[in-house]
């Protein structure tokens, strides 16, 4: 397959450059649509008792979405602002579509104690057309910031994804701008050359558009979440750089040896494409494992960020040859070095952790598992403003009320559906439950409880209310619904989908790993060692994250638990990315056996030929993950984090440590298979010829 893929790109390489700047433009083009339909609602798990509720209530309550603003910032006891504010909410409640406006100086409750700022709450009309509401939404919004005040600010409902979304667009190119060219300078570093290094930058552009194009068919069948725009550009971004470092240096390996650019692009495609092929089928498996999950989050993140990784894998086999064939005799070979020379660092490495692989292994693993161990107490929650930079809108309306208003105060409410046929009994012990319960009858005999909790929208005050409703209700007719209640289903929903998760990732990264190299125990060894930097990596987000040691340094600070989507994105996309550096070192392990050397100094030629690949790869990585922080929405932070750690532990403490100590263990083993498993994957294993052994080089 590879081979043909190889001559294919050879024979006609401006038509596939053509084929691929056509889908650029595409992606640029059409795919950037997507910033304008993003979803702040990612807790929403179809079919769970909260999602049923809330569907439920959207077809009864006559009331639809809202909007708050807040104005501070000089006393709200002014005449002239009072006349201003009364004004501005008269002409609100003329807008179409507007439901309610209350008089926050008439109202109990939306005008600050302190006397120095005051809330409008702004609820729209049910049953409006997404149009209709954002014409109503920007109508009122543009209505209210006319009111001349210090601080006005405005957010919440279909407005805050909006505002999301906007922030999402501008960090991207934040990162991109940062990343791009400090990626560039160190590829300079790298080849020595502007061509060679530019290489890896065009299909690093290529996963972009693959990002926006992949995200944008999603979007017309399914909600995308905002954290979906930076995720899968950072990894769009950092895989592609992974895949076309690999195969560049490979070309310019196999450049030492012939001056015939087709043979050595043929050459280069079916050792170092091979490794890029399993290595993107293996990454994106390890993504599809987010599939399990029932959630639209997770769902739609899977299927988006798995298409990336396909996108960058067929832009490393397709476009990249056929630029190599267009441009690479101008490229220089790489520099011909003797056995000894190259690689020497690794080399050495490699040698130290197998002459003592038993210290190796009662030093690293015991480190690592102390890294992992926060991870045992790891929360998750949905978050509030907090998550955001101070600079955005939605960020500056909560700090505003939180400094001039009660804790608690624009809390949403724990909302339990009383549905005709509930005891009354029972409905006056939920009403108990929490001062001041507000009632309200909906149409057919239904009746709405909203629930005050103290504390944070999702604390434990919360979601503990969340329980004792459903603990009191027994058999009769009442839903639970609201923030909290979101938050409890999400949780029980990973807890019970997290291992099926597991077990489908790990079968197929295990069949995956055999037909790559016919072992059994390999796949093993490698899915120990991964779990390891996982779990240091993650352990340490919880640390400055959760527990808030030092998140103020990266521009976040201590929430007492992580974002929801920040475990299970980092989990299964450094998984992943492990895969990756696992690949790029048994490739050549591999080519070194089929060539004749030894187990053990198969894994010394290994790491020697493939280590400064992988250091560099995930150098690479790290700056594109670190860009991507510079942002400051929380949970991008939590995941840029995780992920750079994981990056770095694994190619460093762990394949250049813990691999050769581990394969020294396992010794001629290390490739063993049964004997009915290795007539399965010399039938059906997928592999390329070995490519044949290169006469020494004769000159620098």
């Amino acid at each position: 397959m590879l081979s043909t893929l190889a001559r294919a790109a050879t024979r006609r390489p401006l038509t596939v450059i053509g084929l691929w700047a056509a889908f650029l433009l595409l992606g640029f083009g059409l795919g950037t649509g997507v910033f304008a339909d993003l979803s702040d609602d990612v807790p929403d798990v179809p079919g769970t008792e909260s999602d049923l509720a809330d569907d439920y209530l959207s077809g009864v309550d006559p009331t639809g979405e809202s909007v708050t603003a807040v104005v501070a910032g000089e006393a709200v006891s002014d005449a002239a602002l009072r006349a201003r504010v009364e004004r501005t909410v008269a002409e609100v409640r003329e807008i179409a579509g507007v439901a309610e406006v209350p008089n926050p100086y008439t109202t109990p409750g939306l005008t600050a104690r302190d006397g120095q700022a005051l809330i409008i709450p702004v609820t729209f009309e049910g049953g409006l057309t997404d149009e209709a509401e954002e014409t109503a939404t920007d109508a009122a919004v543009e209505t209210i910031k006319r009111i001349d005040a210090p601080d006005v600010h405005v957010s919440g409902g279909e407005l805050l994804g909006r505002q999301l979304g906007e922030r999402a667009q501008q960090d991207v190119k934040n990162a991109e701008l940062i990343s791009l060219p400090v990626v560039l300078a160190l590829l300079l570093v790298v080849f020595g050359g502007l061509r060679a290094a530019a290489l890896p930058l065009v299909i690093a552009v290529s996963g972009i558009a693959g990002a926006f194009l992949g995200l944008f068919a999603f979007s017309q069948v399914t909600d995308i979440s905002v954290y979906a725009i930076q995720v899968t550009t950072m990894l769009g971004l950092g895989l592609a750089v992974d895949y076309a470092l690999l195969t560049v240096v490979r070309f310019r390996e196999e450049r030492r040896y012939t001056d015939d650019v087709v043979e050595a692009v043929h050459r280069t495609v079916a050792a170092a494409g091979r490794t890029v092929l399993f290595s993107g089928l293996t990454v994106a498996v390890s993504l599809t494992g987010l599939l399990v999950f029932p959630s639209v989050f997770l769902h739609s993140m899977g299927l988006a960020v798995a298409a990336v990784v396909v996108v960058d894998m067929l832009a490393a086999v397709t476009l990249l040859p056929a630029l190599l064939t267009r441009f690479g005799g101008r490229i220089r070979p790489s520099r011909a070095r003797s056995a000894d020379e190259e690689g020497r660092v690794f080399a050495r490495l490699a040698r130290f952790a197998q002459r003592r692989r038993v210290a190796v292994l009662v030093t690293v693993v015991p480190v690592l598992l102390l890294l992992a161990l926060p991870v045992s107490g790891l929360r998750i929650a949905i978050g509030d403003a907090r998550q955001l930079p101070s600079s955005t809108e939605a960020r500056q309306l909560y700090d505003t009320v939180d400094a001039h208003f009660p804790k608690g105060t624009g809390v949403s409410p724990v909302v339990v559906v009383l549905k005709p046929g509930t005891d009354p009994a029972t409905a006056d012990r939920i009403r108990a439950l929490a001062p001041n319960a507000a009632s309200r009858d909906l149409p057919g005999g239904n009746t709405v409880v909203e629930l005050q909790p103290p504390g944070t929208v999702d604390g434990t005050a919360a979601t503990g209310l969340v329980e004792r409703v459903r603990e009191l209700r027994g058999d009769e007719p009442v839903q639970v619904t609201g923030v909290a209640a979101r938050l409890v289903d999400f949780r029980a929903m990973l807890a019970d989908r997290a291992p099926w998760a597991a077990l489908t990732v790990l079968a197929a990264v295990l069949v995956l790993l055999f037909a790559f190299t016919g072992s059994v125990l390999i796949p093993l060894r490698t899915i120990a060692t991964t779990l390891l930097s996982l779990g240091a990596a993650l352990g340490v987000v919880v640390w400055v994250f959760q527990d808030g040691h030092g998140a103020g340094l990266l521009g976040g600070e201590g929430l007492g638990a992580l974002s929801l989507t920040a475990p299970p994105l980092i989990v299964s996309i450094a998984f992943g990315l492990a895969m990756d550096y696992e690949l790029f070192i048994l490739a050549r392990m591999r080519e070194a056996r089929q060539r004749g050397d030894d187990d053990h100094e198969a894994v010394v030629t290994g790491l020697r030929r493939s280590g400064r690949v992988v250091t560099c790869a995930a150098l690479l990585l790290a700056i594109v993950f670190g860009a991507f922080m510079t942002g400051g929405f929380s949970p991008i932070l939590q995941i840029g984090l995780g992920l750079t750690l994981a990056v770095l532990i694994d190619a460093t403490v762990v394949r250049m440590l813990l691999v050769p100590a581990t394969m020294a263990l396992l010794g001629r083993h290390a490739w063993w298979a049964p004997r009915p498993l290795r007539s399965v994957h010399d039938r059906f294993g997928l592999r390329e010829p070995a490519t044949p052994e290169h006469p020494a080089p004769t000159s620098a």
